[in-house]
């Protein structure tokens, strides 16, 4: 009701036998603690929370301009409503080595299963524009280092993305991959790979899984979950997929209004009020309000 009743190591570990089996991870964005509530309503087994849409949330690009207090206390939020696995977008740790020690620190704090930390310079920039530069291989693995050692929960995932493949190509990306892997990482996430064919290589080449995100307007080609499975991908993230469809109807509900006057012509593409509360779970807060207060005040006395 008030959060979810599975806990953090639990999610922890689930997520972890997940990636140990063949079917492919599917984590779609949440953008509030709402959406995380509406994901876990379908048959998802996982919960992304987005540095790009946490910037957005603000009124920002996503260039490194949130602060890790900001995005930690967003993933609290998400992770308190949710049964589901969460992994968070953790940029590039927040700063050196020891800030991305206690960003580790503040995302298990917060409840996630896991994060990933990249291999971009500070400020970084979305990872499916143009124009990226990436830190050298050391700084790289340093950030990956420190992020295994700060870890206090053995369960906690610790992913190395690399925007490698943008910058110094596929072989370049692949033969950085296998570092981290090196250097402690559970998982690899190459940013804005080129073709099913070279998610392939990646899965084939290293002994973690890989991630693939599906990110609309990017780099990458939309494939299906399934392709990607059967590819060898083991976790696949929709980042923003949930935000854009979200502002697209706020941009059309408000072009409306103000050609319109009212809104009632799109009262059937709202959420109605009765789905609300029932995602909301009001039936169970006005049920423990009553097992709370049922009994009946003596006024003579």
């Amino acid at each position: 009701m008030l959060h979810s009743s599975v806990s953090p190591q639990e999610k922890r570990a689930h997520l972890r036998d997940l990636l140990g089996q063949s079917q492919i991870v599917r984590m779609p964005g949440a953008f509030n603690p709402l959406s995380a509530k509406a994901i876990g309503r379908f048959s998802f087994e996982g919960v992304y929370i987005s540095g790009a849409v946490i910037a957005a949330e603000l009124g920002l690009p996503d260039i490194g301009l949130t602060s890790v207090t900001e995005v930690s206390e967003r993933a609290r939020h998400i992770n308190r409503v949710t049964p589901l696995p969460t992994l968070v977008d953790a940029d590039t740790g927040f700063g050196e080595p020891m800030n991305v020690a206690r960003t580790v620190a503040l995302m298990e704090d917060a409840g996630v299963s896991g994060l990933h930390i990249e291999d971009q310079v500070n400020p970084k920039r979305c990872g499916h524009l143009d124009g990226k530069a990436i830190v050298d291989q050391e700084t790289a693995l340093k950030r990956i280092r420190a992020a295994v050692d700060a870890r206090r929960d053995p369960n906690f995932l610790i992913v190395a993305r690399t925007d490698s493949r943008a910058v110094v190509g596929f072989d370049e990306s692949l033969k950085r991959a296998h570092s981290l892997v090196e250097a402690g990482a559970d998982a690899v996430f190459p940013e804005a790979l080129e073709s099913l064919d070279e998610f392939e290589q990646f899965a084939t080449a290293l002994s973690v899984p890989i991630i693939a995100n599906m990110t609309e307007f990017g780099k990458s080609s939309l494939y299906s979950a399934r392709n990607l499975e059967d590819a060898g991908v083991s976790l696949v993230i929709y980042p923003v997929s949930l935000l854009r469809l979200a502002m697209g109807s706020v941009l059309t509900g408000l072009d409306t209004l103000s050609r319109e006057g009212t809104l009632e012509s799109t009262l059937g593409q709202m959420q109605t009020r009765s789905d609300l509360y029932d995602l909301l779970e009001y039936e169970s807060y006005s049920l423990f309000d009553s097992e709370v207060f049922n009994f009946t005040l003596d006024r003579d006395q």
